[in-house]
């Protein structure tokens, strides 16, 4: 394993802009295979995008765009003539000076919103307002979907390894989720990629750095937009129940899993899913383009994210036209609910939690059909338990 670091955490400078970080018959690193490959480092700039660190892995076969200064973020990611990610009405990543979080009632979040995967967290998640139940006065204020994906990375470094064939270049980044009085929450973040597959890995590991226990909601917020969404474009998985979040979602529940083109007028709807894992405690979710012959699946155990949800905000493209394919250890209710539910996470002092995911992406009609027999044999009957209200204990009952 060949380490590369692109600046530590004492570093208080810039990077020069469009440095080449390694690349494939460099002299002093290489990685097994013939495949092309490279990693590049580069920070953005004017307006709100200005000092924004971008990591571009690329191995040979598809490319993966890292925002160490936006949490560890996914900006976007592209295989063959496939793009993952969507049109934000965000236009480029934002830097988190730019984001308050508290604006616009608790909703400043989306100011910053336009990466393929944006996680929610660490100390909470979900929708703000005023926790009753928090530990102190620091953390019972809470905006939309935390902070930790408006904080900087620390401790950067580009992973090589040539251990195996193909070989495996990443990214690794430090985030710091702490504050006096409140929550002291360490993330540890691992993007990697192998040399040309379809697919990336994200892996982190969240360690409780506070001397008494603390709570831990975890979201990866993992956006879709053209070209895999579009009219008649589809969600595939194995499934005990699927709840709608409200009433607006129950509107929809006999087309929940198909999608609409771009409706003006639309407002969100949102499901929670129950998913059935296989053996290994692996479930996937499958996004397929309405021919069913490109697609994309996300890989995630179910001990480490329990919860699922899809969100469905298929407005006009200039509004945002995306779908949400969303892994959690909770659903993305109110704080306190999820804590009466049981699903808000305690670590211990010196605790840590590990959660990843795998994005793939699949290019052939062939592929997707043999993904939709893996979700048919572990769909043990005929179909899932579908609620046709909002249900408790997946969320507030009306």
């Amino acid at each position: 394993m060949h380490l590369i670091a692109l600046y530590e955490q004492t570093d208080m400078g810039d990077s020069d802009a469009g440095t080449v970080v390694a690349e494939s018959g460099s002299s002093d690193i290489s990685l097994a295979g013939s495949d092309p490959w490279r990693v590049s480092s580069r920070r953005l700039a004017g307006g709100v995008s200005e000092g924004v660190h971008v990591v571009e892995l690329d191995n040979g076969h598809m490319s993966v765009s890292v925002l160490p200064t936006r949490g560890m973020g996914v900006w976007r990611a592209n295989c063959e003539d496939i793009r993952l990610g969507w049109d934000s009405p965000v236009g480029r990543p934002v830097h988190p000076q730019y984001v308050n979080a508290a604006a616009r009632n608790g909703l400043g979040w989306l100011d910053g919103f336009n990466e393929l995967i944006a996680r929610c967290g660490l100390a909470f998640n979900g929708p703000p307002g005023i926790d009753d139940g928090a530990k102190s006065p620091v953390e019972s204020q809470l905006t939309l979907h935390g902070r930790i994906a408006n904080i900087p990375a620390h401790s950067v470094e580009v992973l090589l390894d040539d251990s195996s064939e193909p070989g495996t270049i990443g990214v690794r980044g430090v985030v710091e989720e702490a504050t006096l009085f409140g929550p002291r929450l360490r993330m540890t973040s691992t993007i990697t990629t192998r040399c040309g597959s379809n697919s990336f890995t994200v892996s982190d590991e969240i360690t409780n750095l506070g001397a008494s226990s603390t709570e831990l909601q975890l979201l990866y917020h993992t956006n879709i937009g053209p070209p895999l969404l579009g009219p008649r474009a589809s969600v595939h998985c194995a499934a005990n129940t699927v709840v709608p979040r409200d009433a607006r979602a129950a509107e929809g529940i006999d087309t929940f899993s198909t999608y609409l083109g771009p409706t003006p007028g639309y407002a969100e709807q949102v499901y929670f899913f129950d998913l059935i894992p296989d053996a290994q405690n692996e479930t996937f979710v499958l996004l397929k383009d309405a021919d069913g012959e490109r697609g994309v699946t996300l890989h995630f155990d179910r001990d480490q994210l329990p919860c699922f949800t899809l969100w469905k905000c298929t407005q006009p493209e200039a509004d945002g036209y995306v779908t949400g394919l969303e892994p959690a250890t909770n659903y993305p209710n109110f704080k306190s609910f999820e804590r009466e539910q049981g699903r808000v996470v305690s670590l211990d002092p010196g605790e840590t939690y590990h959660a990843e995911i795998r994005l793939q992406v699949q290019t052939s009609m062939k592929g997707i059909t043999a993904l939709q027999e893996r979700i048919s044999a572990l769909q043990i009957r005929s179909g899932p338990d579908v609620r046709r209200q909002p249900t408790l204990p997946y969320c507030p009952a009306n």
